[in-house]
Parts: C-alpha cells; structure tokens; sequence
C-alpha cells in the first residue's frame, strides 16, 4: 500500500521516469480518483475509515487486477482480461460496501436522512446537526452540507437564491448552512476539529460571497471541546460565535456589548 509520494517515488526509481513533486495532485485527482472508481485500485484498504485529510491515506491494487496484469503476454491474457471486465462491477460494489459501512447517519430538521463519510471533519457536523441545530435553531431548514469524502453532500440551491444568495457550489462554502425562518437569519457554520474556523481572513470571505443575503448572517465556529477551541481562540474573529460539542447547550459570543449585562 503507498500513499501518492510513495507512488511517484516508486515510478522514479522502478520506472526510471522522472515526475515533477508539484504533481501530486495532479495524478491524485486525475489518475487514481478514477482508478478507484473503476475499482481497480483499493483506497485505504487498511482502514475504510480513515478520514479523507490523513497523511496516511492509500493506495493498493485490487488483488484481481494484479493477477490480470501478471498474465500479460501470456496466452491467457485475453481470455482472462475478458472474464476480468465482466466482473469488474461486481468487484467494484464489494469494495466500495467497506467503505459504505463506515459513514455516518445524519437526519435533518423535516425527517430527510443522509450519510456522510466517516472520520474527519464530519464527525463534528453530525454533532453540529444534532445538537446545535436543536438547542439554538429549532425548527432550521439545512441549506447545505459539505462532506469530506463527497465534497458536497446536501445543496439547497433554490431556497439559497430566493434568500439573494447565489453561490458556487464548488466555492469556499462553510461547512454547514442553516436557515432559521422565524427570525430570517441565516448561520454559517465552520467545523473546526483541526483546522478552519472563522476567523477574520475568513469572515470577510463568507461576507462577500454571502453580500447579497436578505437573512441576517450569524457566524458560528464550531469545536470538538474546549482544548480545541483553546488553540484557535486567539485566532477568532470579532462578532462571530463560539460552540463546544462538549457543551452543547451553551454558546460564547464574541460581540462585545451587545450580550454585556447580569444574569437573573
């Protein structure tokens, strides 16, 4: 099993064929994405799971299609290849069933369920679904869902527009959107396990590719727990919120006088 450096290393020094390092991507995205649809390379056979940022992703042939290339020049090469072919959908669907095993059952507000891939980032979203969106936005309509694995999960475009926000689906969307009709406002939630909170680079990027909402934008960074969010404290933008899956029935404000006053 080798993730992508190590197949580039391995083309250079079996193949004696030079790849440029900057082409990793390249050959990921282009090269083994479509390899691994067809099924004839294995994604993470060791571990299904594995979130889709790991450095320890990987790659491995699909042990019949080895056993077809083995046979190349031989006699038996057509025969086999042919017999290969016509099973390759059904290989195709036992692999991909691994990896289907390990996703994560979402329902959202209105009974619709989905799934989304296992590890990672999603994990968080799930929480953020489940809990955030019950304690603070009763009653939300999910507008959009980013997955790891699929990179778009849920997209509801239409209702986007009618709220005056017309966005590229392949653009830097936040992790989740929910829309919270009674009030007309309409959350932007980051999920940040390891990475990516709102912080001010990052609010001015949802501020103009939202500028045209007629919703009231609210700005949620969400974490795991408290150490996480500990790390990126410094980091948070202004006017924006804070939210602990640890804790889920509380939120930090990061909006100066606006909430200042004493409890009762």
């Amino acid at each position: 099993m080798l993730g992508v450096r190590g197949i580039l290393d391995w083309i250079r020094e079996r193949l004696n064929f030079e790849v440029a390092e900057n082409t990793r991507e390249t050959y990921r995205r282009q090269t083994l994405h479509q390899f691994r649809d067809a099924g004839f390379v294995i994604y993470n056979d060791d571990d299904p799971g594995r979130p889709t940022n790991s450095s320890a992703n990987n790659y491995r042939l699909n042990p019949q299609a080895l056993s077809i290339i083995r046979l190349y020049g031989t006699l038996d090469f057509d025969e086999a290849l042919e017999k290969y072919l016509a099973e390759a959908p059904g290989l195709r669907w036992m692999y991909q069933a691994a990896r289907a095993l390990t996703r994560i059952p979402v329902r959202l507000p209105g009974s619709m369920e989905l799934t989304l891939g296992g590890g990672g980032q999603n994990v968080l979203i799930k929480q953020m679904i489940d809990d955030f969106c019950a304690y603070f936005i009763p009653g939300g309509e999910v507008l959009y869902i980013g997955d790891a694995d699929e990179k778009l999960m849920h997209f509801d475009e239409d209702k986007l527009a009618s709220l005056g926000v017309t966005v590229d689906k392949h653009g830097k969307l936040p992790d989740l959107v929910v829309y919270q009709k009674d009030k007309n406002w309409l959350f932007l939630m980051e999920a940040a396990s390891t990475h990516g909170p709102v912080d001010a680079k990052r609010h001015g990027e949802l501020q103009s590719l939202f500028a045209g909402s007629t919703a009231g934008l609210v700005y949620v960074s969400c974490f795991p727990d408290r150490p996480t969010m500990r790390k990126f404290l410094a980091d948070l933008a202004w006017e924006t919120e804070a939210w602990c899956a640890s804790d889920p029935t509380h939120m930090i404000h990061l909006n100066g006088e606006r909430f200042l006053g004493p409890y009762c």
